[in-house]
């Protein structure tokens, strides 16, 4: 018996150095991506012409109910920014007959979650609940739907800590040059050049008539999807959906929203220069106007970023954080929306090395321009497509996915192709990607840093004029 053992384990020895010996010579080769298979989206109509998208997830005794509002701070009225966003934030403050406190009481002892939020495209309240206590939770959350309050005095306590905010941004350079990296891409007229949270002016002005004004124009069913995950049935949700929501009618008429232009881009590259006395480290952005969500070229952009800043192992991090010891990181990435967002790269960099970060920002910009190699492109194209399926692990990635669908009015055909549409991505498509939307030449520099010490590596750089803005300019 004990030699059997003997033997048993030097049998076993062997097999585990034989496999670590293989695995120093060659890397275990990479799977081919997972095939996505979403369950099906079951449209309905309630009474009340609110659409109804349910989608079956049977695995836990969960649903996730979301309400999505397609209007948000894009359609705040000039004068006024920062409307949209806090009228979504007064939502949970006080609705029905209950207090807030009262209100996160109730939800508290059903074992749900209830959360307000909004985006320049779109308004959102958000619940997760256990499926046997989804017929007493609708009722509160219908009540934040169809029925806020807008008590003054929380206007008010919102109203403070925003303006405290903005005035502790300051003091941070972070905070400062995501003020200042939109205002100056796409200027101060423009929605997406200024917060989604106003400025102080106006958020100072804001009264419970423009909330409730707001409220009425947007919030409204013929402007609004309930999207519905979980472990449900349509015979088993509709029922009680009817009964929160069936009897929402709208409030006046319907907001007129412009749709938010495309803002112009630079016809050349400029640097702006946010002076921070004594800041402990420079906050780069380098970037321009970007892509809407409604591209063709979705899934090309995906890969082609995950290559120069989108990924850990990306061309932007490798240089900045683990070859030069400028950053702790650096990043890229298209902030798309329903009009062009922005497209930006980005970091927090050592002070004395500010010029040198934004010169091998550059490099990596130029650089993603020429033919990316095979083995990076296949690399790029599995950490995206691999990583595609893990969106969607519960109700609530399945509900916030689903989001996208009705925001930016993409067929429903569009996650089930995506997979497909990535590895299918070519080094010529990230090519002519890459020459239309990354043009280092025609960018902005946004820094925010101590003047004194980086203004004149950055002028030796020689990369075009040179303005510097005063902080006070970022909010107002």
């Amino acid at each position: 018996m004990k030699k059997a053992l003997i033997l048993l384990c030097a049998v076993a020895a062997s097999v585990t150095l034989s496999a670590q010996q293989a695995n120093r010579k060659q890397p275990p080769a990479i799977g081919p991506a997972p095939t996505l298979k979403l369950p099906a989206i079951q449209k309905h109509k309630l009474s009340s012409g609110l659409a109804v998208w349910l989608v079956e997830h049977h695995e836990v005794p969960l649903a996730q109910i979301n309400l999505i509002v397609r209007s948000g701070s894009a359609a705040d009225p000039i004068g006024k920014y920062g409307v949209g966003s806090l009228t979504a934030a007064m939502l949970d403050e006080g609705a029905g007959t209950r207090s807030s406190l009262d209100l996160a009481d109730a939800i508290e002892f059903l074992g749900a979650n209830l959360s307000t939020a909004s985006s320049f495209d779109s308004s959102a309240i958000r619940m997760s609940v256990p499926v046997a206590k989804l017929a007493e939770a609708l009722p509160l959350m219908a009540d934040v739907a169809l029925r806020p309050s807008f008590p003054a005095a929380e206007l008010d306590r919102l109203r403070k800590e925003r303006l405290t905010g903005l005035l502790q941004a300051r003091d941070n350079v972070g905070a400062l040059v995501q003020l200042a990296f939109p205002r100056l891409v796409f200027g101060p007229t423009h929605r997406y050049g200024t917060s989604a949270n106003g400025l102080p002016a106006t958020i100072e002005a804001l009264t419970i008539d423009d909330l409730t004004t707001f409220y009425r124009s947007h919030f409204r069913p013929d402007n609004a999807t309930l999207l519905v995950v979980g472990d449900l049935t349509p015979a088993s949700a509709l029922p009680m959906l009817e009964k929160a929501f069936g009897g929402w009618k709208p409030e006046g008429m319907a907001a007129l929203v412009a749709e938010v232009p495309n803002a112009p881009q630079l016809a050349k590259r400029q640097v702006y220069l946010v002076d921070k006395p004594e800041a402990a480290q420079s906050q780069i952005r380098i970037g321009w106007v970007g892509v809407a969500r409604s591209t063709p070229d979705y899934a090309v952009l995906e890969v082609l970023n995950t290559v120069l800043g989108g990924s850990f192992t990306s061309r932007l991090n490798q240089n900045l954080r683990e070859k030069n010891g400028y950053a702790y990181g650096a990043s890229s990435g298209f902030d798309m929306r329903i009009s062009a967002g922005p497209f930006v790269a980005a970091a927090g960099v050592q002070t004395d090395k500010t010029a040198d970060a934004i010169r091998e920002f550059f490099n990596e910009l130029n650089g993603i321009l020429t033919p990316v190699p095979v083995d990076e492109l296949a690399k790029a194209r599995n950490y995206v497509a691999l990583g595609f399926p893990g969106e969607f692990e519960t109700t609530g990635d399945m509900a916030r996915k689903l989001e996208e669908l009705v925001i930016y009015n993409l067929p429903e055909a569009t996650f089930s192709t995506f997979v497909p549409s990535v590895t299918a991505v070519t080094a010529a498509d990230l090519q002519r990607a890459a020459a239309r939307f990354i043009q280092p030449e025609r960018m902005a520099v946004v820094v925010v840093g101590d003047r004194k010490l980086i203004e004149g590596p950055i002028r030796a750089l020689n990369l075009g004029p040179v303005t510097i803005v005063p902080i006070d300019d970022l909010f107002r």
